[in-house]
């Protein structure tokens, strides 16, 4: 068997989706991983160029896989998306996925640490917080107002 050179990875809830070629273009795995198979699998290969599509899981595998000597690349979903040439399913993602890493033009996510995505989640929850804290003063303002035009008396 040859050796693989680029891994496109789709990963998901429980099983993930593999896709290798080799230098030359060929194809060499096409494989559904569950999760416990995953770490064994990609220790087996030789180090390789794999890419990921980024999300809050990818940043663990993307560390893991880094671990095992793998070159691992995460890229957004949307900048994938034109390199899917049918329809949407895990093994046409992760053969886009193998693609895209690919191009010398794409723009790639860096990894970040659990600190990193810690202090991330922190601030959406700082914003979501923020936000309904403005729609609960606006409600409260409607309804106030509702209470002035229709008058105390009708309730």
């Amino acid at each position: 068997m040859e050796k693989v050179a680029t891994i496109g990875l789709d990963i998901a809830k429980s099983v993930f989706q593999v896709h290798g070629v080799a230098a030359d273009g060929e194809v060499l795995i096409r494989r559904r991983l569950t999760r416990a198979r995953m770490l064994p699998f990609f220790a087996k290969l030789p180090p390789c160029l794999v890419g990921i599509e980024a999300c809050n899981n990818s940043h663990y595998w993307a560390r893991e896989l880094t671990a095992l000597g793998h070159d691992v690349r995460l890229m957004p979903a949307q900048y994938v998306k034109p390199y899917v040439k049918r329809g949407k399913n895990d093994a046409a993602d992760a053969e886009a996925i193998c693609e895209a890493v690919t191009r010398p033009t794409m723009r790639f996510v860096a990894v970040k640490s659990p600190k990193q995505q810690s202090l991330m989640m922190l601030h959406r929850v700082r914003l979501m917080l923020n936000r309904q804290r403005t729609q609960i003063s606006n409600a409260i303002r409607a309804h106030s107002r509702r209470l002035q035009i229709v008058g105390w008396e009708s309730l």
